[in-house]
């Protein structure tokens, strides 16, 4: 059948009938719809993704559960309302316990039909504003894949000559003069070690990709923290069972969330420490990843969650740039190398934080093949095809 001809056909069969409630759940902006006293009443699902809850669930409870009522967008409604006229603000930024910190363009307007009835849409910072911060991220790892280049050579090679000769001094000397030699050496494998750390940087080599459980990797995640650095914390598993495999490299997701987790552990306090790991679906999101000539979805999210006592206002604008950390004896490599590592990817990573709640997003993008087949050999799971 030619173009022309079903072009046609189309016309004869008349325009399809759509439910609006497909078209709503379509759109990538949340809205919400709420009645006189404010209680939610519909939500499509970016709207879900937004609250972090079911429109089931949302259903007759008062915003202000999500929403604190001295909220700046709590007064629009009311003026909405009284003034029968749609309102618009951008960059409003809405915080609360729940939602932690966002900051979105928001649109409001009444709905004549429904009294006192207001509809919102509100649209978190584009994604393209988010991938530049991911370009930024990733401006900051190249600029220590230049200086790790710089340092395999010019520091490793005299530092090399530095220990040897404190080794043949250590020969010739006296047992006092002998502990200063011990230290040069030591000294001098600590630069060596830190180097060595930063050589991953340099690798700018595509990864090699294939379908990853996520919930696998979390769970390897999980079970090494809690027998080792997070024996005193508690974990809370969010998982949706029903998620495709995540389009990724599973030793470098494993090593991604290993260092978030670790992180996340030292920063809870010693007493009712409290990690959550969340996976779910994000409606609506598609970007060209790289390496591929499609255009893949990018809707696996998965959170970190801890209570510690958050990030330090002054660090979060460049809290994945090396050398950046709040540790004492941290080398601030960790998170330049998980962002890094989730641009190679081609996902998205951003951080919310206040006290006591801070929240690590990862979104990645998905694959329909299959997950290679689980086999038993000789005692022991091993994955054919695996990475």
């Amino acid at each position: 059948m030619s173009a022309a001809t079903a072009k046609a056909t189309r016309k004869r069969r008349g325009a399809p009938v759509i439910d609006s409630t497909a078209v709503l759940n379509a759109l990538p902006s949340s809205v919400v719809v709420v009645d006189g006293d404010n209680r939610i009443v519909s939500l499509n699902l970016a709207g879900e993704d937004l609250i972090g809850a079911s429109a089931a669930y949302a259903a007759g409870r008062p915003l202000s559960e999500w929403i604190p009522e001295d909220s700046p967008l709590t007064g629009m409604i009311e003026q909405a309302r009284d003034t029968q006229a749609s309102l618009s603000d951008y960059d409003l930024v809405i915080e609360s316990p729940r939602l932690g910190r966002r900051t979105v363009n928001l649109q409001i307007s009444p709905i004549p039909e429904v009294l006192d009835c207001v509809a919102l849409c509100l649209q978190e910072r584009t994604i393209a504003f988010k991938m530049h911060r991911q370009l930024n991220y990733r401006g900051a790892a190249r600029s220590v894949t230049a200086m790790a280049a710089m340092l395999a050579h010019e520091v490793k090679n005299p530092l090399s000559g530095i220990r040897g000769a404190a080794q043949l001094l250590e020969q010739s000397v006296g047992p006092e003069d002998a502990t200063l030699t011990r230290l040069i050496c030591d000294e001098t494998d600590r630069i060596c070690a830190l180097v060595d750390r930063m050589e991953v940087f340099s690798d700018e080599r595509p990864i090699q990709r294939g379908p990853v459980n996520i919930h696998e990797v979390l769970e390897r995640c999980r079970r090494v923290a809690q027998n080792g650095f997070g024996q005193h914390v508690t974990f809370v598993e969010r998982y949706d069972p029903s998620l495709p495999p995540v389009l990724g490299n599973r030793d470098l997701l494993v090593q991604v969330f290993m260092n978030l987790i670790k992180n996340a552990c030292e920063a809870v306090p010693k007493e009712a420490g409290e990690i959550t790991l969340t996976t779910s679906y994000r409606h609506g999101m598609r970007v060209a990843v790289a390496g591929s000539r499609e255009r893949l979805h990018l809707p696996l999210q998965v959170t970190v969650q801890d209570n510690g006592p958050g990030v330090p206002e002054e660090l979060r604008a460049n809290l994945f740039e090396p050398f950046v950390t709040t540790k004492i004896n941290g080398t601030g490599l960790g998170l330049a190398f998980v962002a890094k590592t989730v641009a190679d990817h081609g996902g998205v990573i951003e951080v919310d934080s206040i006290a006591r709640r801070t929240i690590f997003r990862l979104t990645f993008p998905i694959t329909e093949e299959p997950m290679p087949r689980r086999v038993r050999r000789r005692g022991v799971d091993e994955m054919e095809g695996a990475l």
